[in-house]
């Protein structure tokens, strides 16, 4: 894995915590530069910092997913300062923790906004260059929440799904052009992602599930995650076992699927 990401250009959003920082924390001694991109460039500089980054070999580019309109200009700060981009990790985003019926459409709309719109819009801004190179790796984070649909996670199992329908699709008109596509499907994972979560009326949830809690370490999410990068894996579902059992249940016992997830845990 190491001698893959050598000399090559990564960029990582959400990467202020959480998977995004463990990923960059997995990528420090391996060759590769990075461009580290979150809201909060503070952050952004302790993660820099903490993994013993410079300027030389690493670039923070803060930006706001929700303010996906302003993306657009970005590759070209990035392809300035280091030449190219290998490899995109759409990793950034935020979850929700509200039923249907209690939750605003404008919570929906930041869901939408950030899961979805901001994570294609840079892809979008970069496939130009990864067009024009023929090659590259694109990278969406998405949820075992986006295999179906969660209770209390209507707005974010629907941004999920949307991404896999959106680069199912991109993997396949850029085929001839050798841009590889991984679609990776975290379940439980130990991260903040819970607390950072929307409720309905759009303030933060504010509470670490216990399920979060007892999930997968991050540091092994993010080997996972980079293995599978190295690898040319186009799918990744990295959960544990009741997860992965869920999506078996979905896929050939939709009845008893529906049972089963009225009914089970998810906090």
């Amino acid at each position: 894995m190491h001698s893959f990401f050598k000399d090559k250009v990564v960029w990582i959003t959400g990467a202020s915590s959480g998977i995004g920082e463990a990923l960059a924390a997995e990528l420090k001694d391996t060759g590769a530069k990075l461009i580290l991109s979150a809201r909060r460039k503070e952050e952004l500089i302790r993660v820099k910092e903490a993994l013993g980054k410079t300027d030389e070999n690493c670039l923070v580019l803060p930006f706001d997913l929700e303010k996906y309109s302003s993306i657009e200009s970005l590759p070209d700060r990035a392809i300035r300062k280091f030449g190219k981009v290998d490899v995109l990790i759409n990793n950034g985003g935020i979850s929700q923790r509200s039923l249907a019926h209690e939750t605003s459409i404008h919570a929906y709309e930041s869901i939408l906004k950030v899961n979805f719109l901001g994570n294609i819009a840079l892809t979008l801004a970069l496939l130009p260059h990864f067009r024009k190179r023929r090659e590259g790796y694109v990278i969406s984070i998405s949820s075992v929440a986006g295999k179906f649909g969660v209770p209390l996670r209507s707005g974010y199992s629907a941004s999920k799904s949307a991404l896999t329908g959106f680069y199912e699709s991109i993997r396949a008109e850029n085929k001839n052009v050798n841009l590889k596509v991984l679609l990776v499907y975290p379940g439980f994972v130990k991260t903040k992602i819970s607390e950072n979560a929307i409720s309905g009326n759009g303030t933060k949830h504010g509470k670490m599930d216990q399920a979060i809690e007892n999930g997968i370490e991050v540091e092994e999410c993010a080997k996972e995650i980079l293995s599978s990068i190295s690898s040319g894996r186009m799918e990744k579902i990295i959960a544990g076992p009741k997860e992965k059992f869920a999506i078996y249940l979905h896929k050939y016992f939709p009845n008893i699927f529906a049972r089963f997830i009225a009914r089970a845990k998810v906090t």
